[in-house]
């Protein structure tokens, strides 16, 4: 094993980054490992690979550079290793205990930076009810002062997403996330 991570597809961000792009605005993805390549480049792409980079990146990005949105759909690491290995860990060990540390929540941090960006924040559940989905839209938009979360679930590979709004009123609510990426984009449109 080199690193811990989660799988994740990047499609939701490339789409938005597309839908946005054709609207005309000047987009700025910063993207991570994902499983799926983009298909249609936005006008920067910014890489990275692990927790603390994405970190310098996005909080680099927003002190230098007036944003009018933050989309946030990335799918940010929990949790990181206490100490990092700088040198391949010998395979002869029979066991092997690694240290995690919780991670500081990004999205906590855009609106300190950048109060005047409208900012969207997503939250996946792996399996959940409406009403579970829209009141943790809710503690997020709270906590980290969103003005539109996208509150989603995958279940044995279904998917729901709900748009949901500063004052807890759902939006949108769709069945792919190709809809819910469609109807974000026009709902920014008509909020900045």
């Amino acid at each position: 094993m080199r690193v811990i991570s989660n799988a994740s597809t990047g499609k939701m961000g490339h789409r938005i980054s597309h839908l946005l792009s054709r609207e005309g605005a000047k987009v700025t993805l910063i993207q991570g490992p994902v499983t799926h390549p983009i298909r249609h480049m936005p006008e920067r792409v910014l890489n990275f690979n692990f927790f603390d980079e994405l970190s310098q990146i996005l909080l680099s990005e927003l002190k230098t550079t007036p944003y009018a949105a933050v989309i946030h759909a990335a799918a940010v690491s929990d949790y990181k290793l206490r100490k990092p290995y700088a040198k391949k860990i010998s395979s002869n060990i029979s066991e092997f205990k690694l240290d995690l540390v919780p991670t500081q929540k990004l999205i906590q941090k855009i609106k300190k930076v950048s109060p005047k960006t409208f900012l969207v924040g997503f939250k996946l559940e792996s399996d959940a009810k409406k009403e579970f989905l829209v009141a943790r839209a809710e503690t997020l938009i709270k906590k980290a002062k969103c003005n539109l979360v996208i509150a989603n679930v995958v279940s044995q590979k279904t998917y729901k997403g709900f748009i949901v709004d500063e004052n807890g009123e759902i939006l949108s609510r769709q069945n792919s996330k190709e809809r819910i990426a469609e109807d974000l984009v026009d709902l920014i449109g008509k909020r900045i």
